[in-house]
């Protein structure tokens, strides 16, 4: 499976971002599509999940509540809406996905996100 990252760029604090994910290939219900990120002098980190079957999602103290993931099956895409933006949000994003827990099997390019203050 290759995964191809989209959306990413500069925006305010409070402000809001989406993020796509593509799929190359069809998804067994299996799997499971997610978002890691990496900020600068950091170590990379889990952002969120989600569940190709059930659509269940999961997500990490710091996002809950900001940041939502959905996927279309039939488009074979996530999509990542991120809101009430902080600078601390700054970073590579990299989709991510894998048929287990955690989800890093596959690693698509990363995406930057910036967030001034």
């Amino acid at each position: 499976v290759q995964l191809q990252a989209s959306g990413g760029g500069l925006v305010q604090a409070g402000g809001s971002l989406n993020l796509t994910c593509q799929a190359s290939e069809r998804l067994f219900s299996s799997y499971i599509m997610g978002w890691f990120r990496q900020a600068p002098g950091k170590e990379r980190e889990f952002v969120i999940s989600i569940r190709w079957g059930s659509g269940r999602t999961n997500s990490a103290d710091s996002v809950r509540g900001r940041f939502t993931i959905s996927r279309d099956r039939t488009e074979n895409t996530a999509n990542l809406q991120m809101t009430s933006l902080k600078p601390e949000d700054t970073a590579v994003y990299y989709c991510t996905g894998g048929s287990s827990w955690p989800p890093d099997r596959h690693w698509g390019q990363g995406t930057l996100v910036t967030v001034s203050s």
